[in-house]
């Protein structure tokens, strides 16, 4: 094995595991559990081939909201030798030209790539992130696309912890990325009348439903080339994996942002705030990166939407999860998002009954939710949601209690998983030290006056 080239931690068992797995085998299937660490794993063995001489440059497609947030992130914080540009609709030409060893973009971005094939010229590793994106081969057009595109890659891995979420067939198009259809045939049509079976439903419509026994047997052909750990299998983890996720703002909200904590640095200087005023300015200053801007009449005016985009693609790939917010507008967001993508969901906040709370922890207890939206001074106390394994932050609160008691509804007793917390942050903003401080049981209302002296003092130091 290579010496580590960073004073990084060591790889986790089960990713060196991966490493290995992957170095062996040019093609591979990762479906071990969201939280396990998958993109370390293939950012490491990525530079691994590079230090041999073996790696060209590196595709990564993932969803969008995530392109920065997890990987152009990890690659900074994991293997920061390795060069990269994310490549958006705006400047994707651009970033192709780019001489990064890896390019990060999104999934639609194959119907780009496969009308402009000359910008892949010298990659030779393909990366697919929450591959499910391409579980539709007879509807989608992109997932053609990518099934063509993949045949120039030596190197290809896809990266899903839930790879077959409705039905066994929902693997054939994956799986096609990476071995051209060598294991489950090159027919979808063929691979479907062996898996499945159609039932009449009505005079004119069939359904098609798994026989027997498919998955084993799928599994099965696909073991010489699938690896996965669950995230309780990961006894060399924390029980809790906490993991901060950043998002950028737009520009003209970060000039807002800018302007306005400004202007309230100036008025703490000018000694016009105190601790109160403080607090409703920390209050402003949350709502704008969550998302709205209020004006002088009280309206209120959506900015952007990428937060919630990046939490609807968390929860996608994972289990069971609860998500705190702190204002309507997030929850109203979310819960459209989740609409969109037909995700079973309840909210709990101060508009519902103790009935409703009660009903919703049954069914959630039972596997009937996949998520539950919750304001953390609703949900903190007496509630016991041990069937989630993940709890997402949409947005820091200020206020350490609620923190800390939010994070136990199900890291606590009863809880049988390895569980993961994820904290999301606009980049370069205030959110980022709130959840540092967060960690020190440090955060309450009265005392944000001391961060925004804080905020003054780093800008003065500056």
């Amino acid at each position: 094995m290579l010496a580590p080239l960073f004073n990084n931690p060591p790889m986790f068992k089960h990713q060196q595991a991966f490493h290995d797995f992957w170095l062996d085998n040019p093609r591979v299937l990762n479906f071990s559990d969201a939280g396990s660490g998958k993109t370390r794993a293939t950012l490491e063995t990525i530079n691994t081939r590079k230090t041999q001489g073996l790696a060209q440059r590196t595709l990564v497609l993932g969803p969008l909201s995530i392109l920065q947030p997890a990987w152009g992130n990890d690659i900074d914080k994991w293997t920061p030798n390795l060069t990269y540009s994310v490549a958006y609709a705006k400047n994707r030409a651009q970033a192709f030209a780019e001489d990064t060893d890896i390019v990060i973009t999104n999934h639609d971005a194959v119907k780009w790539l496969e009308q402009n094939p000359q910008v892949l010229v010298g990659f030779n590793t393909l990366v697919v992130d929450e591959s499910t994106a391409f579980k539709n081969y007879k509807t989608a057009k992109r997932t053609k696309s990518i099934m063509k595109l993949a045949q120039a890659f030596r190197y290809r891995v896809i990266l899903t912890g839930t790879p077959n979420p409705k039905s066994v067939v929902d693997l054939w198009s994956q799986v096609h990325i990476v071995d051209d259809g060598e294991r489950l045939g090159k027919n979808f049509y063929h691979f479907q009348n062996q898996v499945q079976t159609p039932y009449q439903v009505t005079p004119t419509v069939r359904q098609w439903r798994d026989k027997p026994n498919a998955e084993e047997v799928v599994t099965a052909m696909l073991s010489d080339i699938t690896f996965r750990v669950k995230l309780e299998d990961c006894i060399d983890m924390p029980e809790n994996i906490v993991t901060d996720m950043s998002i950028d703002i737009p520009k003209k909200l970060r000039k807002q942002y800018e302007q306005f904590l400004e202007d309230s640095i100036l008025e703490l200087e000018s000694g016009r705030v105190d601790a109160i005023n403080a607090g409703v300015r920390f209050r402003k200053l949350q709502q704008m990166l969550t998302g709205c801007v209020y004006d002088s009449a009280g309206n209120v005016h959506k900015v952007h939407n990428e937060r919630y985009e990046l939490v609807r693609d968390l929860i996608m790939e994972r289990n069971q999860c609860l998500v705190a917010f702190n204002f309507k507008h997030e929850r109203t967001a979310m819960v459209e998002l989740c609409k969109k993508e037909g995700i079973v969901y309840a909210v709990i906040d101060g508009e519902t009954k103790d009935t409703q709370r009660s009903e919703i922890v049954d069914q959630f207890q039972a596997g009937n939710i996949k998520v539950i939206f919750a304001h953390p001074q609703s949900a903190g106390h007496g509630l016991t949601l041990t069937a989630a394994t993940t709890t997402i932050w949409a947005s820091p609160t200020y206020n350490a209690e609620h923190y800390e008691q939010f994070n136990r509804r199900f890291y606590r007793a009863g809880q049988t998983k390895r569980t993961e917390t994820i904290r999301i942050a606009a980049a370069d903003t205030i959110e980022t030290s709130v959840y540092e401080k967060l960690e020190g049981k440090r955060v309450k209302l009265h005392n944000t006056l001391d961060l925004l002296k804080e905020l003054a003092e780093s800008r003065a130091a500056a």
